[in-house]
């Protein structure tokens, strides 16, 4: 697949986020202990205990009265009784205030030292969220990010592998990704990923997907040669390309946005790009023709990931994400589905994945040889959500049947009202 991303993108890349992992280790150290430990932010804590916790381990506090400053409703306690194993307060210490001695000094005050404030795990009401999403400007990934989280700061990443990263190393508050679409079906990249990775999944958006053909100002159909865009839109735009006598190659790159982006950058008067109305206007390009998309009932389906779990509630539809696998096969997965069926949860996808780490199983057979069989990953979203008695149930009895269970989140279905886009001309 060709990348047509130009040198000047401003898109978050890999490059970012190892530099800034060898620049602020002290972001990792937090990250990784909430991360991989998961059980120590539970369903029934609240907010405040979490941030008390990372700020307990960001600034090396050691509390020789940790048992007994938390009562029995989980509050804490207003003082702490050392700091860096001095038991005597912060006042005590008589401190000189730097900005005197810089006055003094007449020299620049020194860098500001990091605090548990630039870690913030989320920002509270009214503050604007940091949305990582992949692509450029103009993609339909940052309408999406837009729709989910409206007035936040959308961050641009060059792949999804990055959208991950920017959360879990504090760069970004949420990532919104693409996991299926009406027409093209599962982004099994993404489906690998929520695996690989520590995040949950905290919501999902449903964004009906409306196509266009872009090009240069004063191009014309018959000066183009090849029109560029994503492999699915290329795919969902591959009749009516036809209906409009357009007997072009169509070429293969990152993403749509990107697409117009490197039409424009590039001066290309014989390509044209596949992407949303949006980023014609982001890029000054023309759109030669609206809604090309072969279904006018075409609609991606977008997660919303965070560092930390929701708390389930039963006030509203839930949707429940999970992964399982066993080490025997496929054999138990009518045992599985069957936890669900016998108490009515209505499951609303089945997707499965080979088993990457353990992708083949051997299986003697004095007949013929030794058979292969793939092994695979089973991803299962159910219309439940996990504060109901029902779906603990099941949930507890899939576990019987199961080597390996994840919960990948327990979240809001996307209930906003949703009509097709426009039809194609």
């Amino acid at each position: 697949m060709q990348t047509l991303t130009p040198p000047t993108s401003n898109a978050l890349n890999l490059n970012h986020v190892i530099r800034t992992r060898r620049l602020a280790p002290t972001r990792l150290s937090v990250k990784c202990a909430y991360a991989f430990e998961p059980a120590s932010y539970g369903v029934g804590s609240s907010r405040a205990d979490w941030q008390s916790s990372c700020a307990i381990l960001a600034s090396k506090v050691v509390s020789q009265e940790q048992s007994s400053s938390v009562d029995k409703n989980g509050g804490t306690a207003d003082h702490v009784a050392a700091v860096n194993g001095h038991k005597a307060a912060v006042s005590d210490f008589q401190l000189v205030p730097i900005g005197n001695l810089a006055e003094a000094n007449n020299k620049p005050l020194p860098p500001k030292p990091l605090t548990i404030s630039d870690f913030s795990p989320a920002p509270m009401h009214g503050s604007k969220l940091r949305v990582a999403y992949q692509g450029v400007p103009g993609a339909y990934s940052e309408a999406a990010a837009g729709k989910a989280y409206p007035n936040c700061e959308a961050i641009p990443c060059d792949q999804f592998e990055v959208a991950f990263q920017a959360v879990e190393l504090w760069i970004a508050d949420r990532a919104v990704l693409p996991v299926e679409n009406s027409l093209g079906g599962s982004i099994h990249r993404n489906y690998d990923l929520l695996l690989r990775h520590r995040l949950h999944i905290v919501g999902e958006v449903q964004l009906p997907v409306h196509h266009c053909l872009l090009a240069l100002p004063g191009v014309r159909k018959d000066f183009l040669t090849r029109v560029i865009s994503h492999p699915q839109a290329l795919s969902q735009c591959e009749h009516t390309l036809t209906k409009l006598g357009l007997n072009v190659a169509r070429e293969a790159v990152d993403d749509t946005a990107g697409a117009a982006e490197f039409v424009a950058t590039n001066n290309l008067r014989d390509t044209a790009a596949i992407a949303s109305a949006r980023a014609a206007e982001l890029y000054g390009l023309n759109v030669m023709a609206d809604g090309i998309q072969d279904d006018p009932s075409n609609v991606t389906r977008f997660v919303m990931l965070a560092r930390e779990p929701i708390i389930p509630r039963t006030d509203r539809p839930f949707k429940t994400s999970i992964v399982f696998a066993h080490d025997k096969g496929t054999s138990v997965l009518f045992k599985v589905l069957s936890a669900f069926a016998f108490r009515n949860i209505s499951l609303t996808k089945i997707e499965s994945r080979p088993h990457r780490n353990r992708p083949i199983r051997l299986v003697d057979d004095a007949n013929v040889g030794t058979a292969k069989h793939f092994e695979y990953l089973f991803y299962v979203d159910f219309e439940a959500s996990m504060a109901e008695v029902r779906a603990q149930n099941a949930l507890a009895e899939v576990q019987e049947f199961t080597s390996f269970l994840r919960v990948l989140g327990s979240y809001p279905m996307d209930m906003t009202p949703w009509s097709p886009s426009s039809p194609p001309h």
